[in-house]
């Protein structure tokens, strides 16, 4: 007979089960800390890397030590064999992808990660963290061409069909995404921030939209207000929160005054308010009437702006769209849309990568709030 593993026992032997190490489990701790001032994507990209520590450890490939302590995980000989499988793609959560490489992109996120991380882990003291060849940054859109796509979005909005050579973008996929897509020209939202928007963010009778600008990595933890608070400069305070104090010879004294004034600082995210042109408030109107008939069938709260076109693994329609769905959703209808207009006057193919038509955006926001907990809207 084989004993269940949630008994903490090993199938077919009746042996406990190994104790979680020490060290995962203030690992866990403070991604718990750190997500209360983080976005949604980086908290799930921080438990992403801390797994990768767990199966690091499972494979025996840090040191005995690093199973004692967090402070352990960010030495040096537990961060390079661990930066050498991550970079091999030997840590990856699915059995069937590993062995696959980290691409340069992948390889940056884990890299801020572990500065977040051990700026928490080992407070006050530089931890050499790996380093990662420069990616050259592509190219932006030219602000013409953004007007032009913009004048073209707005006319496609209440356009008939649109279809070409068995290509086609189906009336719902398109008014979310000419939506989608004139509120980050209009605002320049990153994925996460679009997953965060709700139905009072918008009043279009006003003409407005609200973003919440949540940190992305630790540089970018408000570094003006950290830095005033501190009396110091932004770029200070961004080598102590990413763990780069030593390397810069940042005094202990600084590098504590910064750290009280994260702590002393509203820990909510900045509330932007931007101004929405008229053709995006006629495409936000229409995504609006198609979404209210997605979610007319769900039951509680119905207050997520982005939300599911069809069933999925998640559940039926109408459900909040996470950041990674907002980008497949993006490079899906971009793809279709590039192929269907190909060739019509005036038409200039739209990047295929959300990340850089945001980066081509110049919004300047008409207002800005620190939020507290108590402000935030349910999902």
């Amino acid at each position: 007979m084989s004993a269940t593993t949630g008994g903490g026992t090993v199938a077919g032997r009746g042996t406990a089960a190994p104790p979680r190490p020490v060290s995962l489990r203030q690992l866990d701790a403070i991604v718990d800390e750190i997500s209360a001032r983080v976005s949604p994507e980086r908290t799930r990209q921080l438990r992403m890397v801390a797994g990768m520590y767990d199966r690091a450890l499972a494979r025996e490939a840090l040191p005995t030590r690093a199973r004692r302590s967090v402070r352990q995980l960010f030495t040096p000989a537990a961060l390079r064999p661990y930066w050498e499988l991550a970079v091999a793609g030997e840590l990856r959560h699915r059995e069937q992808d590993r062995g696959r490489p980290l691409p340069l992109a992948s390889q940056r996120i884990v890299r801020d990660c572990l500065g977040i991380l051990a700026a928490a882990a080992v407070p006050g003291k530089p931890v050499p963290l790996p380093s990662i060849a420069q990616q050259e940054a592509k190219e932006t859109i030219a602000p013409r061409q953004l007007t032009t796509l913009y004048r073209g979005l707005v006319d496609m909005a209440g356009a008939g069909p649109l279809e070409r050579d068995g290509t086609a973008l189906s009336y719902e996929d398109r008014t979310r995404l000419l939506a989608m897509v004139a509120v980050v020209l209009d605002a320049a939202p990153r994925s996460g921030e679009l997953e965060g928007m709700r139905l009072d963010d918008l009043d279009l009778d006003e003409g407005t939209v609200k973003v919440r600008r949540r940190p992305q990595n630790a540089s970018d933890l408000r570094l003006e207000d950290i830095a005033a608070a501190a009396g110091t400069d932004r770029t200070t305070v961004s080598r102590v929160l990413n763990g780069r104090a030593g390397q810069a010879r940042i005094s202990r004294a600084t590098q504590q005054a910064v750290r009280e004034a994260v702590d002393r600082l509203p820990a909510g995210p900045h509330i932007e308010t931007y101004a929405l042109r008229e053709g995006t408030g006629v495409a936000l109107r229409r995504w609006l009437a198609v979404r209210g008939e997605l979610v007319a069938p769900l039951e509680g709260a119905k207050n997520a702006l982005w939300v599911s076109l069809v069933a999925t693994s998640a559940g039926p329609p109408g459900l909040p769209l996470r950041a990674q769905g907002i980008r497949r959703a993006y490079v899906r209808g971009m793809t279709a849309l590039n192929f269907v207009m190909a060739g019509q006057y005036g038409w200039e193919p739209l990047p295929e990568k959300l990340e850089r038509l945001r980066r081509s955006v110049r919004a300047r926001p008409l207002s800005s709030v620190t939020e507290t907990d108590g402000d935030r809207p349910a999902r």
